[in-house]
């Protein structure tokens, strides 16, 4: 019976109510399409770390991350990585030497990291040969290719097919060098990433630095399913102990950062909303219990107490925070869909997006469990909102209410 009436009680006043609602919905979309649109952007940073920069776990010997020298290499690289494989959640493995060079053109040269791959195992780990936006990835007969990222290009100032030399040190600490042509240049959504690292075959590096075919540097893992990660990574651990396994959380904190501050900084912005939705629907309330004074005091007068009452007000205040809440949400998720297949292009800003290795174009993400937690938020700030105007119709006594004329 009290919910009927409080239904009633808010179409008493349509235009009013139709106010409330529209402002609620207008600051739920706001507030839903925002979170959407933020969750979609760190999506895609992390699945730029993980398949284009640092895939779900890397395996190295222990002082290489701290000391990034060849010399802390593992001998026996190729024979974990195929123990690895063996692992069900595991969906590649790709081995790799890195090496830090100098490389030069005919105009200046650049410090670089050189990445020894086999471009056949590399392509299963990483999604860099989708990236070549020039030439080709390793497809070229000709000896000792090298693919470079757009920003060392326009740095070196060299184009396709275009010679570099790579000097580096060997294992034994003498300076030697190295003749390249540019087989391929790519371009990844990390500006700094692009400028830094080279690819090259795995047996060119063993002819500079002088190792042998089975050592490496580093042992690059892709999952079937990134859920899995920590599971993986401590099966890994028990059966290496002298080696350092790491995920992509620890090999890149800033991304791991700013997926966990995400959330807690979309719930601020959701509460501050709803603060501001707060205030208006009390404002209303309190119009709406001062309009019925002589009704609330003759409802009390003839026996409601005021438990009944102070539900009636809550369930006012509930009913317009909801529909107002429900209506944002679905419209907020019929935007996000349409923008979720179309893209937001954020290009003109590009240059400012690469250097933080995020995409150009922003896919906000239909997540349920966005929707979820705003209707939550919404229903507690209903609830919170009823809260004084409901003490208020208390506070009035039956026989003064009669007598007062509204």
């Amino acid at each position: 019976m009290i919910w009927a009436i409080s239904w009633r009680n808010v179409w008493r006043n349509k235009l009013r109510s139709a106010v409330i609602i529209i402002s609620v919905a207008i600051g739920i979309f706001a507030g839903v399409f925002s979170w959407a649109f933020y969750a979609g952007m760190v999506d895609q940073r992390i699945q730029t770390a993980i398949i284009t920069e640092a895939s779900n776990i890397q395996i190295h010997e222990k002082n290489f991350l701290e000391n990034p020298d060849q010399k802390f290499y593992m001998a026996n690289a190729s024979g974990i990585a195929n123990d690895v494989r063996a692992i069900e959640e595991v969906r590649a493995v790709s081995e790799r030497l890195i090496v830090n060079a100098m490389a030069t053109s005919a105009e200046t040269g650049s410090g670089v990291k050189i990445m020894g791959i086999d471009p056949e195992k590399e392509k299963n780990v990483t999604n860099i040969y989708s990236k070549v936006m020039e030439g080709s990835y390793f497809e070229d007969e000709g000896k000792t290719p090298v693919v470079i990222g757009e920003k060392l290009a326009e740095k070196l100032s060299i184009k396709l097919r275009s010679r570099i030399v790579l000097t580096l040190q060997n294992m034994d600490g003498t300076i030697t060098s190295g003749l390249f042509r540019v087989e391929g240049i790519y371009r990844t959504a990390n500006s700094v990433y692009d400028e830094t690292n080279i690819f090259i075959k795995h047996e060119d590096v063993i002819n500079l630095i002088g190792l042998n075919e089975s050592a490496g540097h580093e042992i690059a893992i892709l999952l079937h399913d990134n859920n899995k990660l920590d599971d993986v990574c401590n099966l890994i651990q028990s059966s290496y102990p002298e080696l350092d396994i790491k995920t992509w959380k620890e090999l890149m904190p800033d991304v791991s950062l700013v997926e966990e501050t995400m959330n807690f900084s979309m719930y601020i912005f959701m509460a501050i909303i709803l603060a501001a939705l707060v205030f208006g629907i009390v404002n209303t309330m309190l119009m709406a219990v001062l309009e019925r004074v002589k009704e609330l005091g003759m409802l009390m007068a003839v026996g409601m107490n005021k438990i009944r009452v102070f539900t009636m007000i809550v369930l006012e205040t509930v009913f317009l925070s909801i529909q107002g809440g429900v209506i944002g949400i679905i419209i907020a998720y019929l935007v996000t869909l349409i923008f979720n297949r179309r893209g937001i292009d954020l290009s003109p800003w590009i240059e400012g997006f690469e250097k933080l290795g995020y995409e150009a174009m922003v896919y906000p993400a239909t997540n349920a469990g966005i929707a979820v937690r705003v209707a939550i938020m919404v229903l507690i700030a209903g609830i919170v909102a009823s809260v004084y105007p409901a003490i208020k119709a208390l506070q009035l006594k039956p026989a003064e209410a009669l007598h007062i004329d509204i």
